[in-house]
């Protein structure tokens, strides 16, 4: 059926294009203030284990009745929860530890220019000028803040540890989202996220032991209880429920744009919550970003 935009009796839909990525751009507050208390890819394992808990008894009929197509799909899920999940899930949280919650929401906008890309190179999609424009422009854009606004840090390619974390984690999403797109299933959307996310932290458990092992252990305490619990609900649970309802109202290509509202969203917060400064590169890389965004989404 085809989706249509919403008309002006009908605010449901602006109120979720606007209110989603609030949800979603928590993600950036776990990973600056949650590292700073749980280990990144303990906090990432236990974080979609919630995920998986908490949804899992809603949804466990379904799952239970659809044993065939769960064998079918089993290495598409995996693939999905490792993406999504896993990469998505430990690489921001790595990230938090040395980079600041404005680079992770601008670096992670440039995931639907990667998008684009990988679906001209995996399925054959056309591009026109425009978003060969825009990919180049949002690249510009991406790199102006791994270098800090610094060209001869980006010509020693002295770039901060954190940043290559978050552009690892957009290319991480933009592989999930193109085959989450492009694999059909026959789950319901809760169930099919609730069995990603089963994968996503089977993906990361033998990774969490080793960092549990052999870098930091995990302290099982109140702190630890409030930033698992706050990463599964907010960020994974709510945000994938609202967006799957936006979903509904416009489609995926309209609802695509809370991505990019995810990073004023997140800047806003590591201004009030962390008190980081807004410098002037933000502002340059923000702007080359949403342009980019804007040439890579325009049709002819």
């Amino acid at each position: 059926m085809k989706r249509s935009l919403p008309t002006k009796n009908n605010f449901t839909p602006y109120i979720l294009l606007f209110v989603q990525p609030i949800f979603m751009a928590t993600n950036t507050i776990v990973a600056r203030g949650g590292v700073e208390s749980v280990p990144p890819i303990s906090l990432a394992f236990w974080r979609w284990f919630t995920v998986f808990i908490i949804l899992f008894p809603f949804f466990f009929s379904e799952i239970l009745k659809r044993k065939k197509e769960f064998n079918k799909e089993f290495l598409k899920l995996f693939f999905l929860g490792s993406m999504g999940c896993g990469i998505c899930g430990a690489f921001p949280n790595l990230a938090g530890m040395t980079t600041t919650m404005a680079n992770i929401g601008i670096i992670y906008t440039s995931s639907p220019v990667i998008i684009i890309f990988l679906s001209i190179l995996f399925f054959r999609e056309k591009i026109n000028f425009f978003r060969i424009f825009g990919l180049l422009i949002c690249i510009v854009g991406v790199f102006t803040i791994i270098s800090k606004g610094n060209l001869d840090f980006l010509i020693n390619l002295n770039f901060t540890i954190g940043d290559l974390w978050v552009l690892g984690a957009a290319l991480g999403w933009a592989l999930y989202s193109i085959y989450l797109l492009n694999w059909k299933s026959k789950f319901s959307l809760m169930a099919r996220f609730t069995l990603i996310a089963m994968f996503g932290f089977i993906s990361l458990f033998p990774f969490f032991l080793l960092e549990n092992f052999y870098f930091a252990k995990t302290n099982y305490n109140q702190t630890f209880l409030f930033w698992v619990i706050f990463a599964a609900i907010s960020p994974s649970i709510i945000a994938f429920s609202l967006y799957t309802r936006l979903q509904k109202y416009v489609g995926a290509s309209f609802a695509g744009f809370t991505l990019y509202l995810f990073a004023v969203y997140g800047s806003i917060f590591g201004i009030i919550i962390f008190e980081e400064p807004l410098l002037s590169f933000h502002y340059l890389g923000g702007l080359l970003v949403f342009t980019g965004v804007y040439f890579a989404r325009k049709k002819v």
